[in-house]
């Protein structure tokens, strides 16, 4: 890569902000996504009745880089006493649970839809 005085007596390899040492030397891991607040997020709620007639609570309207999904899904789960799955950006929640999730996210910091 090119510097602005690459081949003078002024040049200066790039060094890394956090270890400072050179670019091509660098260990260090990339710096995780920035969180989005919760209190800047809407999560939008609704149900879905599936095969067989079982019934899924869907949040959606949550982005997948400024939150930890994995770690909401567990909470919502643990929350309902229920079985549940993320779907890229969608949560499902088995069996109808839209005032307990509702309740959970405020609680959190959630906006809620729904």
């Amino acid at each position: 890569m090119g510097r602005l005085f690459a081949g003078t007596e002024f040049f200066q390899p790039a060094k890394c902000e956090r270890c400072d040492k050179l670019e091509e030397d660098c260990q260090c891991l990339p710096a995780p996504a920035p969180r989005i607040p919760p209190d800047e997020q809407t999560a939008q709620l609704s149900i879905e009745k599936r095969k067989k007639g079982k019934v899924v609570t869907i949040v959606r309207g949550l982005s997948v880089e400024g939150n930890d999904l994995p770690e909401l899904l567990s909470t919502l789960k643990t929350a309902c006493g229920a079985g549940g799955t993320l779907k890229d950006d969608t949560l499902e929640i088995q069996g109808q649970h839209l005032e307990r999730i509702r309740a959970t996210l405020a609680k959190i910091g959630y906006r809620v839809k729904g």
